[in-house]
């Protein structure tokens, strides 16, 4: 009688036991799977025995340098495939459209900071350029036309971008913030705003003495005026005031050497008087 070891064949735990329980059934105390013990080893035999399962072939025997194969590595999910795939997508969609998605600061702050002057030369699309053929001192032809307001002052073209009336002063204007540096004055010697509103004001050239009409541009950066008491044309139409907007037409030229004028229709902005 002799011990020997042999291997449970599903979990390879090592059994010991002696020659004499050779074939018979016992139970692997670690999976506890009914295995058959297998023959007893030979001589100076250095094998490690494997026994049956219970209902299966005889396992072959196998020593114990015997290097087992590597095991399969698990292929990846399917959910990280997933997401590795929309991770690449949207860095594709991110690339391609990274122009309008991520748009610079330092792009928008020029538009951002856009001077009156360029706001100036957006608006002259609107309007008409200026020409000789508007400029007419005489009231009996002239007609003003349907469209915003403009012409042309001390050689340069004008549109009027906003007007206010505050003080008996009409002010017509380019821009709309700040100091008027490109416009004109219409002085009203102090008549309030409801006493032009519906009212239809008509200068001719040889008007003794009319309202104080003053131009104001900027040249050689210094702020420069001219103004006309008489021999100018105008023809100026106020609507009703409504939430201190009144609607007015103008047809205006004045008698200066560059044949400043202004026509067209536009809004003006009823103000509070200021206290003087």
């Amino acid at each position: 009688m002799s011990e020997f070891k042999f291997a449970c064949p599903v979990c390879g735990q090592h059994i010991s036991c002696d020659s004499t329980q050779a074939g018979t059934q016992m139970e692997c105390p670690t999976c506890f799977q009914k295995i058959t013990v297998p023959q007893a080893p030979s001589g100076e035999q250095k094998f490690v025995l494997t026994g049956t399962k219970k209902s299966e072939r005889p396992i072959p025997i196998v020593t114990e340098t015997t290097t087992l194969p590597p095991r399969k590595t698990q292929g990846i999910p399917g959910t990280i495939i997933v997401v590795i795939i929309l991770i690449f997508i949207g860095a594709v969609v991110g690339f391609v459209y990274r122009g309008t998605i991520f748009k610079s600061q330092k792009a928008n702050a020029p538009a951002m900071a856009a001077s009156s002057n360029a706001v100036k030369k957006i608006v002259e699309t609107n309007a008409p350029p200026a020409s000789d053929g508007n400029w007419m001192l005489d009231l009996s032809n002239a007609t003003t036309p349907d469209s915003q307001a403009a012409g042309r002052i001390h050689g340069q073209n004008f549109v009027c971008e906003h007007s206010a009336f505050q003080n008996g002063t009409l002010t017509i204007r380019a821009g709309t913030r700040g100091p008027t540096e490109f416009g004109l004055t219409i002085n009203f010697q102090g008549a309030a705003a409801r006493a032009l509103s519906g009212q239809t004001i008509n200068v001719t050239t040889n008007a003794p003495q009319a309202a104080r009409v003053t131009l104001r541009w900027i040249e050689n950066g210094r702020d420069q005026r001219e103004s006309f008491t008489d021999s100018y044309a105008m023809r100026l139409e106020f609507g009703p005031e409504m939430n201190s907007r009144i609607p007015a037409k103008i047809y205006l030229c004045l008698p200066d050497i560059q044949k400043s004028y202004l026509a067209g229709i536009f809004t003006v902005e009823v103000r509070k008087s200021r206290t003087k």
